[in-house]
């Protein structure tokens, strides 16, 4: 924004348009009638570090752009281009493909029990120490070890030897960003980013509600977590009538962005007017339209409540002399808060339990594993490590996937990015002679 405003005063200058006329420059952070109207009245002068940040920025996707690329044209046919976010996200791609290769697959076990009280209710604990000792999670090698703990376990009897309840809070999660919104929309409906965007995009630019075509969400391609105290009241508002005064916290929540360098020219993906409810939307939206609008309502809505309160309890059930101790986990929600949109429940309840009780074992068993390699990148995971590293911009995260793909340098399969045999040669080429270009923080 700053560059276009500098590249329009530098051409109306050299027309000699604006000579005797008094320049200034409007800036707005969210779109909405209030922001607008007080940056009319707060304009301000080009920020001419923020034109030259610009200009660097550009010069250096020139001189890589223009300086690799021919290069790579000549000494690697079919090799399309080199640009400087691009080749980048190939090195974490092809990387990743290398520790996945020279990974060494091991073999662990672990144990499980299942314990019963007196009035028949039972739970299930795990091993944590054998022969006094504490378990980790590599100690139990083989079936063979797994079957010697198994006899020993068999042959004891077991209480509860400790019990610890502790109340914790578990706090809602910022309104999304371009980047989280892509990940979650990834994990949860298996959009792709490119898929999320171009949803996303038709519900900004307006949806025919019956009354009028209006749009849906704010801009979607942001990296700011903050939202307009306009929208903050309007959140609180409706928490305040859908679920009472206790689901709200006693000040606003205010969120930061973690990643260094992010712009925050915008505010946060979120509805542009809370009262329309998914359910209330959902016939003028198609399928994908519906489900991703549902998710952005329910995390802007979630942002803003109160924390959820639960009860973590842990209960330790050991043998007589205490050399074999298993653990159990379980949690009770207390104050539902914000998990009233979440969409999953996952607590594991354990039943009532006194200490010093005894528990007859029911069952034990040992259950195989192998260690396993790191997974290859998907589209969330690959935009949440370059979002980490601070390279890329949320506008850009889509396209840049997507073109690794087109030039045929990564193969999607079933999500997962695949370096091709040419994008293994391009990294491999690029590392060796052009390495300092393709450094994470150097490009970031």
């Amino acid at each position: 924004g700053e560059a276009i405003s500098w590249h329009l005063q530098e051409i109306l200058n050299s027309k000699k348009m604006i000579e005797d006329k008094p320049v200034e420059r409007v800036v707005f952070n969210e779109i909405t009638k209030n922001a607008v109207l007080h940056a009319m009245k707060t304009p301000r002068q080009i920020n001419s570090e923020l034109v030259e940040a610009y200009l660097a920025r550009r010069a250096l996707d020139h001189l890589i752009g223009f300086s690799i690329s021919p290069i790579l044209w000549r000494k690697l046919p079919g090799s399309k281009s080199a640009g400087r976010v691009q080749s980048v996200a190939l090195k974490l791609i092809c990387e990743r493909e290398i520790e996945i290769e020279k990974f060494n697959i091991e073999e662990y076990w672990s144990i499980t029990s299942i314990f019963s009280k007196n009035d028949k209710q039972q739970f299930t604990a795990k091993l944590s120490v054998l022969d006094n000792n504490k378990l980790a999670k590599m100690d139990l090698k083989n079936e063979k070890e797994a079957n010697s703990a198994l006899e020993k376990i068999r042959n004891s009897s077991f209480n509860i030897t400790k019990i610890s309840t502790k109340r914790v809070k578990r706090n809602p999660l910022p309104p999304f960003t371009t980047s989280t919104l892509q990940q979650e929309a990834s994990n949860k409906l298996s959009f792709g980013a490119s898929r999320t965007m171009r949803i996303a995009q038709k519900l900004y630019e307006g949806i025919n509600i019956g009354s009028e075509t209006t749009g849906l969400i704010t801009y979607m391609r942001t990296d700011g977590v903050q939202l307009s105290t306009q929208a903050i009241d309007e959140l609180r508002n409706e928490i305040t009538n859908l679920h009472g005064k206790e689901y709200i916290p006693q000040t606003p929540r205010v969120y930061k962005s973690k990643a260094a360098n992010a712009q925050e020219a915008h505010e946060a993906i979120r509805p542009t007017a809370i009262s329309r409810h998914p359910e209330s939307m959902s016939s003028y939206l198609d399928d994908e339209q519906f489900k991703l609008y549902e998710l952005i309502w329910k995390r802007t809505i979630s942002s803003q409540m109160q924390s959820a309160e639960l009860d973590e309890t842990s209960a330790d059930i050991s043998n007589k002399d205490k050399t074999i101790v298993f653990r159990a986990n379980g949690s009770q929600v207390r104050f539902p808060g914000f998990f009233i949109y979440r969409d999953r429940n996952d607590d594991k309840i354990l039943p009532n339990l006194v200490e010093n009780e005894n528990v007859d074992l029911e069952k034990a068993d040992g259950e195989q594993h192998f260690t396993q390699p790191p997974p290859r990148y998907t589209d969330a995971s690959l935009i949440k490590k370059m979002e980490e590293l601070g390279i890329g911009r949320p506008s850009t995260y889509a396209s840049i996937l997507q073109v690794l793909v087109n030039r045929n340098y990564v193969e999607k399969d079933r999500g997962k990015h695949i370096p091709q045999e040419r994008g293994r040669i391009l990294t491999a080429f690029l590392n060796n002679f052009f390495g300092q270009y393709i450094e994470y923080d150097f490009t970031a």
